[in-house]
Formats: C-alpha cells, structure tokens, sequence
C-alpha cells in the first residue's frame, strides 16, 4: 500500500510539472509581449495568473466563484480594473472622476500605452517587469484593531497572499492617477513611470513608500 500511495504522489507531482512547463509561447499578450514571465515571489506564484491571453479580458464570466480573480484574471486585466475603480484612500474614494471613470477601453489604452513606454525605456519584457513592481510593492504585514471590552489596541498581522497582490495593484494605480490628475502627464506615462519605479524598489514610488509605511507600523504593533 505504502509503494502504491508513492507511486501515485510521484505521478500527480509529474503532471504538474508537465503543466507547469507548457506554455504556448504563440499567443503574445497585445500580440506583442510573451507571458512565458518568471515569478521570484513562492507566496504570490498562484495568485498572478500569467495564463497566455492576446486580450487580457473575461467580461467576468467566473465572477461567482470564490477566489475566481486569481484562478482566471490575467494579471494585467486586474491592473486594468484597478484603474477604473482604484479603491479606498483612507475612508474614502479619492478618485472618483476623469480618467477614472470606469471606460475599460481607455484604460486598455493607457495600459498597452504605459507598456510601451517601459519597453523603449527598460528593454525588458513589460510584463515581467509588472510582476517585479507587484512583488516588490506587495506588503507582508498590516495592522488590525482588536477590540477587548471596549478597549481597542493595533495588532500586528500576516497579509494574505491574494490581499498582498490587491494592495500592490491598488497603491500603484493611486500612485499613477497623484502623478497625472492636475498635471499634463498623461495616464499612460504617469502608470508606467509607477512600475518602472516599483520595480526598481524606489522611494519615489507612491506603492514602495505605502508597503514601507504599512510594515513599519506592523513592526510598531507587535
């Protein structure tokens, strides 16, 4: 029993790793960029789907199923919903107008816009050098109120790997839409002037300074 049980573990993890190796390297993202992208990050490997899409859109066909975002969303669909809705700064919606309107179509356009400027600027796949940004602006701890008769104190936390990607994405898009409302930069250059430095892990990044912020308070919380 002991040699049949092992022998059928060595032939699931084999099938994995025939899946796993398999890409269609073909089908190019924009019909431009290959999704064949290295993720350093184990924790994030499974929610930054990097499936072999050329329009990184689902029309939210899987949008009741649990976790589906991270199962069947192009990584890049994601950046790109964030940009239209780009979430809660403090207690409220920051942006709730202009290029943040909700047009996925413009949104598209300044994403494939933003890639372009990384790829004459970096000489690197864009993608790749997203999943860098999102892995380096990816906070491993936060802070939660707990709340004991009454008396409310900050505790320190592990950040879950799927919320981990979700805080990356949101504080990138809010970091790109400070740098271009109010100014002459466009969407386009504001977001892919945001990757680049989240994927240099620099201080002039609006997500880099809000992970370094988060952890730091985790730290004074423990």
């Amino acid at each position: 029993m002991v040699e049949s049980k092992e022998a059928v573990k060595n032939e699931v993890v084999e099938k994995e790793v025939v899946e796993e190796e398999f890409v269609d390297n073909s089908i190019l993202l924009f019909n431009k960029y290959s999704n064949n992208v290295n993720i350093r990050d184990p924790a994030l490997k499974s929610y930054i789907n990097l499936k072999p899409i050329i329009v990184p859109r689902n029309f939210g066909r899987q949008e009741t199923k649990r976790f589906w975002k991270s199962e069947d969303m192009h990584v890049v669909e994601r950046l790109i919903c964030k940009m239209m809705v780009s979430g809660h700064k403090g207690k409220k919606h920051n942006f709730s107008s202009g290029r943040n309107s909700g047009k996925f179509n413009s949104n598209f356009k300044n994403c494939m816009s933003a890639f372009e400027i990384i790829e004459s600027k970096t000489k690197k796949n864009p993608l790749q050098v997203l999943v860098i940004a999102i892995e380096n602006s990816a906070p491993m701890e936060e802070v939660t109120n707990i709340e004991y008769g009454g008396i409310r104190h900050p505790k320190a936390v592990d950040t879950a790997p799927q919320r981990r990607v979700d805080l990356s994405l949101r504080w990138i898009t809010q970091g790109a839409y400070m740098k271009c409302t109010k100014s002459k930069t466009s969407a386009g250059q504001a977001l892919a002037s945001e990757i680049m430095n989240s994927a240099k892990n620099d201080n002039m990044s609006f997500a880099i300074t809000k992970k370094t912020e988060a952890e730091r308070q985790a730290a004074a919380s423990r």
